[in-house]
């Protein structure tokens, strides 16, 4: 009795698991980190969405051209606006353009360091320092994950409950 027990409890956990995974086709089709920057701080632009190459544009930096199955790398204006957001337009070749938001941070952060690059022979990036920060702590709200979390904590509560239960009616004979 006790190993149907544990193979369900195993179960259960397996299925809350693949419940709360993200997809696996699930890809951004155009990039840009770190989402939120400085006046003058650099920005990683990709878009591993296009087949070839894409060219990357917004009002805060110069168009830049992004090579298939690469990134680059962009200066932001150092006259862009704190706590604006900018829109980032992307243009693929032979696909869909797209677009992707940037925002200007409304006070100055204490990071120093430069976003990781893909190398490219295109591409080239000074050294620089440890990018240190809320990694992906900040973010906005997303209504399927704290579904999801909500439903695992239930499912692992009800599954508490029923064999706390059902050990305890077992010693009652």
């Amino acid at each position: 009795m006790r190993a149907i027990g544990a193979a369900s409890a195993a179960l259960l956990g397996a299925a809350a698991l693949a419940l709360t995974a993200p997809p696996a086709a699930a890809v951004d089709p155009f990039v840009v980190s770190p989402s939120t920057v400085n006046p003058g701080g650099r920005v990683v632009l990709s878009a591993p969405g296009c087949s070839g190459t894409a060219m990357a544009s917004s009002g805060v930096f110069d168009t830049v051209t992004i090579p298939a199955g690469g990134s680059t790398m962009a200066t932001v204006d150092w006259d862009a606006r704190r706590g604006t957001v900018y829109t980032v337009s992307f243009t693929c070749a032979g696909g869909s353009p797209g677009s992707a938001q940037l925002t200007i941070a409304s006070a100055r952060t204490s990071s120093t360091a430069v976003p990781t690059v893909t190398r490219t022979s295109t591409v080239t990036a000074a050294p620089s320092g440890v990018r240190g920060g809320l990694g992906g702590s900040v973010g906005t709200w997303n209504a399927g994950e704290l579904a999801a979390g909500g439903a695992l904590v239930a499912a692992a509560t009800a599954g508490t409950v029923y064999l706390v239960r059902r050990r305890t009616a077992s010693r009652r004979h």
